[in-house]
């Protein structure tokens, strides 16, 4: 079977399209934008009927939800949207475009590292385009820096993972972390006016990308799970368990080194001064993480982890808010 080709940035660069180009709109077809735009939200599978996880149907539904929704938006010809002083100083105080150009870099060779070594065509032609994705989100951040004039320190080095496996695990479960809080944020964001509607719809794609990532990673872990020999299940629910506590300690040792700075997922909406105290953050992450899903086929599993966590942490909120203080448990 022939393997798809991906555009290439360089290629991109070179030969841009109005066809499939700028997310904002103002230099290409609307219409088409706005087609592709929809495709990528809006996606049923063709089979009729129940899928059970992990069967071969189940395999062909999240591939070809990946595949079938891709935008061919282009980044090198977005056209950013011109940004008053003020609203430029904004976006270049954000702690965080170091870490976001370094975490997609990352994203993509870990990606298509575990890609060449899958033999299923299907499956290795999806993880390639989940690969060349976090490639352009990364493209697209490096664009906008360079478009508002933001410095950035000096790139790490890429290294190809020994465990191809292990790093897939942990770029896709770091995605389903950061991802469910990004959406809540960027919708604060957009809501506030923090940011010109401009340059967020420049930027929605980007965090639409995200979900279908996380999508296709949540379904993959539980058809994978599903196929492996009896004796390799418990073997690699131990990794799942080692993964997330790796994120965890990850997230707290670099918090510690930068001074919190890749906490900005779940603390960013201070750093953007909006007024959201963390109950109302909570909730707008779990109603946008509904939202941007919705569009998919309902057959398809979703991400569980964080909403559950922070449904039971708004649980708990409440019991301590509805519980009475010591002066009036004393007048009772």
């Amino acid at each position: 079977m022939a393997q798809r080709e991906f555009p290439h940035p360089e290629r991109e660069r070179s030969e841009p399209s109005k066809d499939a180009g700028s997310s904002s709109g103002a230099s290409v077809d609307g219409p088409a934008v706005a087609k592709a735009d929809r495709a990528a939200r809006v996606w049923q599978g063709a089979l009729p009927g129940s899928i059970p996880i992990g069967s071969a149907a189940h395999k062909a539904l999240f591939c070809r939800m990946l595949l079938d929704t891709f935008n061919p938006y282009k980044p090198a010809i977005i056209d950013w949207p011109a940004l008053s002083e003020a609203e430029r100083a904004r976006l270049v105080s954000l702690p965080i475009w170091d870490i976001a150009v370094a975490t997609e870099g990352k994203a993509k060779l870990r990606v298509l590292s575990y890609g060449a070594r899958v033999e299923d065509p299907l499956l290795a032609e999806a993880i390639r385009l989940n690969g060349f994705e976090e490639g352009r989100h990364k493209d697209v951040l490096a664009n906008l820096v360079a478009a508002y004039g933001i410095v950035l320190g000096e790139e790490p080095p890429y290294l190809t993972p020994r465990d191809a496996e292990w790093a897939f695990m942990v770029t896709g479960f770091s995605e389903c972390i950061d991802s469910f809080f990004a959406f809540g944020l960027f919708e604060a964001a957009r809501l506030s006016g923090y940011f010109p509607p401009e340059l967020v719809d420049t930027f929605e794609p980007v965090m639409q990308e995200e979900c279908r990532h996380i999508l296709f990673f949540v379904n993959w872990v539980a058809w994978h799970r599903r196929n492996l020999s009896w004796w390799r299940k418990p073997v690699f629910a131990a990794r799942v368990f080692a993964v997330w506590a790796f994120l965890v300690w990850e997230r707290v040792q670099t918090a510690r080194s930068v001074g919190g700075g890749n906490n900005f997922t779940m603390t960013g909406h201070e750093s953007m001064g909006i007024d959201l105290d963390a109950a109302r953050l909570m909730r707008l992450c779990l109603a946008e993480n509904d939202r941007r899903l919705k569009g998919y086929d309902s057959r398809l599993l979703r991400p569980t982890v964080m909403p559950r966590l922070v449904r039971l942490a708004l649980r708990f909120m409440r019991k301590s808010a509805a519980a009475p203080g010591p002066a009036a448990a004393g007048a009772e």
